[in-house]
């Protein structure tokens, strides 16, 4: 009896845990070789364009025109606007040997010119004002030099000086350009009317502006 109800329990624990079982696979077909593939059938690509040549539209006005070279006239090119329209006047080169160099001390012997540890150094693209000249401004005549030399003095107060001198600087004088930290000595003294900018230097418009506004030498006795 016991055996029976034992088998009718394990015949319902198999039927209720195969609703449990996954489905079973479905068949793969096998791979087949590249040798047994059959190549797709190849269909003629027609072209649709039209067979006749694309015609020419307004040939003449697309094309440029014949050109005869001895009726084309050379003139010389117009001036510029204005001053930007100007090429800048190239720097000049320094030699390779010429090194920056610290003057500590500096003292002012004309308004462009300047003695320092040993040497003499001329602000170079300036024409300085020697202590004798005397400037007129309104028929009023003044000692220009000499106030153009105290300014000098009194802007350096005894500062450092950099500027680009060649080894052998203390044997001669020599015309270097040089800086009090970030300014420019040369562009200070003829914008401020303490000097004239040399021919061959970059200050021609610094001195325009100093005439114009009657500054330093230009202006009025100081």
């Amino acid at each position: 009896m016991l055996g029976g109800l034992g088998l009718l329990a394990g015949m319902l624990l198999i039927a209720e845990g195969r609703r449990w079982l996954p489905p079973d696979p479905l068949p793969v077909a096998p791979a087949q070789d590249a040798g047994d593939l059959e190549p797709a059938s190849q269909v003629p690509v027609q072209d649709t364009r039209p067979g006749e040549p694309a015609r020419k539209i307004a040939e003449d006005l697309i094309a440029p025109p014949p050109l005869d070279p001895s009726g084309i006239e050379r003139i010389e090119p117009r001036p510029p606007l204005g001053e930007l329209g100007l090429a800048p006047r190239p720097k000049m080169p320094m030699p390779r040997d010429w090194r920056e160099t610290l003057l500590f001390g500096p003292v002012a012997i004309s308004s462009a010119v300047f003695e320092a540890m040993g040497r003499r150094v001329a602000i170079s693209g300036t024409i300085g004002m020697d202590p004798d000249r005397t400037c007129t401004f309104d028929n009023t005549a003044w000692p220009c030099g000499q106030r153009a030399r105290a300014a000098l003095n009194a802007w350096l107060r005894g500062r450092a000086l950099k500027c680009l001198l060649p080894p052998d600087a203390d044997r001669f004088a020599i015309a270097a350009p040089c800086a009090l930290g970030k300014q420019d000595v040369g562009a200070w003294l003829v914008s401020n009317g303490w000097a004239l900018a040399a021919p061959t230097g970059i200050y021609d418009k610094a001195e325009a502006v100093a005439r114009e506004a009657r500054m330093g030498i230009f202006g009025p006795p100081q």
